[in-house]
Order: C-alpha cells, then structure tokens, then sequence
C-alpha cells in the first residue's frame, strides 16, 4: 500500500451492528441508516452498499449530491432527504427518485409542478416541529400545510417525522416524551385531514435503543450504527431503565505512515511557536497528516498515537499537513510504519471518544470531519 493516510472501515462490524437493531425493532418495521456526513466519515458510497448488504431498507442523506453519488453507483434503495433542497433542484430530486422532507409551501407548489412534467408523483414527508426549532412545520400550522399538499395532484403524502432536541444529552427524557407526545397529535391532525400516512419516523439512534414507542413504522438510526455511543448519558439510561445495552462495534479506524525519524536534542523546540521544548534527547517522528486532514489542532501536545502498539505522545502545534509525535521510548520504529491515529494497535485503543475528548467536541464530528479525499479501504 503506498497511501500516506487511509481510513479502515470493518465490515464484520458494522454487519453486527446492523444485525442488534434490525433485531431491536423487529421485521415490520424499516431501518433507515443515516448516510450523510460522507457516512459519518466511514464513505458515503461503500457505506451505503454495505449496509443494504447487511439488512438497511432504507438510506438518509443530508444533500442531493449525496443521493446523486449513490445513485450514480447504481443503488436503487429508497432515499430519504433530510436537508433542504432548493427549488431549482427539486427536478433532478424527482428524477433521481428521493424522497423528500417538506415543511414550505413553496416547495410542494414546486414538486407538484415539476412531479406532472415527469408524470410521476413525489413522495414527500412532512417534517413537523415539536421542540428542536430547525426545519418542519408548526403544529399550529399543520392542517392547513396538510390540506394544501392533499390538495396537489401530483403530491404523495408518504411519510410524517420529527427530531428529538434532548435525548442524547441527559438521563431525564420529560422533554423527549413531551416532543412525543407532540408528534403523535401531529400524527392525528395530519390524518384526519389528509388520510393514512405510511410511514411515521421519529427515533434516532438514542431512541431507537431507550424508547419501544419511538419506533413507530421506521427509525432513523445514525451514530450508532457505526459502533460509536450517542452519548454517555444514552448509556447510562440503558443501565438505569434496566433495558439491555447493545455492544456496539467500533467501525472506522485511521491510520497513516512515518515520514522521518529524526534525533532532537534536549533543550530543542519542537513545531511552530516553539510550544514544546524537549527535556532529554528524543527521537521524533514525522508523520505527514494535519489539521486539514481532520485531525484538530486542539489536539497541539495533548494527545498520542499509537506505534507498534504503544502511546507516542503529540509534541508541538498540530500543522495543516504534518504532526511530530515522539518515540524515543518505542522500539523498532521504522520509515514507512504504521502509525494508528484512530483505532486499536495490540492492547492499545484511541476511540473516536477519546478522540474527542482531546478536542473539546463530540464523536459525530471527529469522524465526519476526516477528509473526503482520504481514501476508506473496506476489510
């Protein structure tokens, strides 16, 4: 392999992750596996193939172009936008046969125009606000949004969902219930106007594991179908509600090569702004991957990678393309060695958490933001 950096992604894993919470919900209701975000990082196109492969009858994407690359590599599943897509796009929406979140009126008007040119009806799912104020449709305002889509020729109804604000981040769910309770009055308001709805989603990863009652006709599961925790407080619910904590299994690990090893002497600066000085004589390896690649300049002398199945601390500020890592006290380091950013090397483990951590944010964004241009090798 002549890579300098490379995500490795485990089928094996994700399967078994796929396998928990087809079984959590049951065979009468859909999996969706959320896709955007290049697939939390793991590839957008190899991810979706592998996971309708392991069981998903439906894929969640952010972005048309996201759908575009998966139909482009010739998957057929059912594809659920969840972002907004403008009303100049909305043609090529229906042509590359998505379905599409709504909450404007102008864009069922749209979609209803554009649906009788291609003489096909779109498959919309109205999205409704229960307490997260971002995208949807005040209940007060649902009837009325309701009646208008029913009332366009060329306009489905298919489908009714929201999002939790606060399930992921607390072991008190009063205001998940709450927005639960919400959406299942939207459910009836909807119905009674525009008739049976098939497909009702409102469970993330979170719900999906602590709430029977948020699975509804479909969930939505993100994160976790990736082998990483929503949160330590999901966790801990599951272990406080006595519900059995699936074991997840971590899917995506990071890895890159050394580029130079070289001999820094005591009392030697290392890295821009000389924030680290060396305290003996050390040995310093170079490897080429930085801030641009994803890998967060908060993580400037407070992290470590692993070689050859040992901790060799970050030294100095984290650069757009190179971070310097100290090996002095790992044996048999050697040019072109694997160097373990993410991941497991012998008894040794970073998680994409602990990663994480050093960085002052949360899992979702260490993996996503690994570059697109990083190749994702599935083993």
């Amino acid at each position: 392999m002549n890579k300098l950096t490379w995500v490795e992604v485990s089928k094996n894993s994700l399967a078994k992750n796929i396998d928990q919470f087809k079984r959590m919900i049951g065979p009468e209701k859909k999996l969706c596996v959320c896709v955007k975000g290049n697939a939390y990082g793991h590839g957008v196109v190899e991810a979706s193939k592998e996971l309708l492969s392991a069981g998903v009858d439906w894929l969640g994407v952010n972005a048309l172009y996201e759908a575009r690359a998966i139909r482009q590599n010739g998957i057929k599943a059912p594809i659920y936008v969840l972002g907004y897509v403008g009303l100049d796009s909305l043609a090529e929406a229906l042509k590359l046969d998505t379905r599409l979140v709504v909450y404007n009126k102008e864009a069922l008007l749209r979609l209803n125009e554009e649906a009788e040119k291609l003489n096909l009806k779109a498959r919309v799912h109205i999205k409704v606000e229960t307490g997260n104020n971002r995208q949807g449709v005040n209940i007060s305002d649902l009837e009325n949004f309701v009646n208008e889509a029913s009332s366009l020729k060329n306009i489905f109804i298919e489908g009714i969902s929201s999002h939790f604000a606060n399930i992921e981040d607390t072991t008190d769910h009063t205001y998940a219930k709450n927005q639960l309770r919400l959406f299942e009055e939207a459910i009836a308001i909807a119905e009674s106007v525009g008739g049976p709805i098939p497909y009702k989603h409102f469970a993330n990863s979170a719900a999906t594991m602590l709430f029977n009652s948020t699975h509804f006709s479909m969930v939505r599961v993100g994160i976790s179908a990736y082998g990483m925790w929503p949160s330590k407080e999901t966790y801990a619910s599951l272990l406080q509600k006595g519900i059995n904590v699936p074991k997840l299994y971590p899917v995506l690990s990071w890895k890159a090569r050394i580029a130079q090893i070289k001999k820094v002497d005591s009392g030697e600066s290392i890295g821009y702004g000389c924030t680290y000085k060396t305290g003996r004589d050390s040995m310093i390896a170079i490897v080429p991957i930085g801030y641009y690649d994803g890998y967060d300049r908060k993580l400037s002398n407070k992290a470590y990678v692993l070689i050859n199945g040992q901790r060799a601390p970050v030294r100095g500020r984290i650069c757009m393309n190179i971070i310097m890592v100290d090996v002095t006290d790992i044996g048999g380091v050697e040019l072109e060695g694997t160097v373990t950013l993410i991941g497991k090397d012998a008894e040794e483990e970073i998680s994409a958490e602990l990663f994480a951590s050093w960085a002052d944010t949360i899992n979702y964004e260490v993996t996503t933001r690994i570059n697109e241009r990083i190749p994702r090798i599935y083993i």
